[in-house]
């Protein structure tokens, strides 16, 4: 059995990965299923989140020390394989977010260390979001950066990524563990997994230099994939689309990645 994969369950909480459990440090991330009407109430005390509404819509009510606010409808996408972008809930420390759905839904909750900056608690909008193609080939995938390191946060960077059928993705593989900026910053990572259809499966390999860490796992619709360092890439069998959310956060708010040397020529001959 993986240590780093953390299977879903069923009912309203898929999966929980409280932060500083599980050999994460800097990360923490749970996905929930809300039914028609359901409400859910996140704190963050000292950390910040970003809450990304993956599927359906929600009502979101905000309390906090810059005070109250809050969005009626919000999300606009009926699966995370549509061609849209999501809506985000960026929340500050010592504040509670409370989401009400209107009709069913499907939210994500990053976590990261909060600081003691005047960061606000915002609606993010799909129009906020850069949507690129990153790859070529069978290594074309489609991503979009929710909370991006140009955008305001202390320390969560959150970005979703389609993988087409039989292409590979955080690929060739990368790391980010060592802070040696600007060639490489240290930062934890976590892998939200879908699969459509949903009965589908893909495959990720995290590993070391030195093989000290070398895991490969066979994931599944709504698992979860832990990477505290290491090399991460994703690869995706023939007929099944991949979809993930990958949530950052480490010492330094800044993405500066190393590539495995071994694997590198492929860019070149690219």
């Amino acid at each position: 059995m993986s240590s780093l994969k953390v299977a879903a369950a069923q009912g309203q909480r898929i999966v929980d990965l409280p932060m500083g459990q599980g050999g994460l440090r800097y990360v923490g991330f749970s996905a929930h299923r809300l039914a028609d009407g359901a409400e859910i109430v996140f704190g963050s005390d000292a950390d910040e989140l970003c809450i990304v509404i993956l599927s359906g819509k929600v009502s979101a009510a905000v309390e906090g020390d810059g005070g109250a606010m809050g969005w009626e409808d919000i999300g606009d996408r009926a699966s995370v394989f549509e061609d849209k972008s999501p809506f985000a809930v960026y929340i500050p420390p010592r504040s509670s977010i409370r989401l009400a759905a209107r009709g069913d839904a499907e939210v994500a909750v990053a976590r990261g260390p909060g600081g003691s900056g005047s960061t606000a608690a915002r609606l993010i909008t799909p129009a906020q979001m850069k949507r690129s193609v990153r790859g070529a080939g069978s290594n074309t995938r489609y991503v979009c950066d929710i909370l991006p390191q140009t955008e305001p946060a202390h320390s969560l960077l959150v970005v979703e990524v389609v993988t087409p059928p039989g292409n590979s993705s955080s690929y060739p593989p990368h790391k980010h563990d060592s802070d040696n900026i600007p060639q490489e910053s240290q930062l934890e990572e976590t892998y939200y997994h879908r699969l459509n259809p949903p009965q589908g499966f893909a495959f990720q390999r995290v590993y070391t230099d030195s093989r000290d860490l070398d895991e490969s796992m066979c994931v599944e619709d709504h698992d979860v994939v832990k990477v505290p360092r290491g090399y991460h890439p994703v690869v995706v069998p023939h007929g099944y689309t991949s979809y993930y959310l990958n949530v950052m956060a480490g010492p330094t708010r800044v993405w500066h990645f190393h590539n495995d040397p071994a694997h590198e020529w492929m860019l070149e001959a690219g």
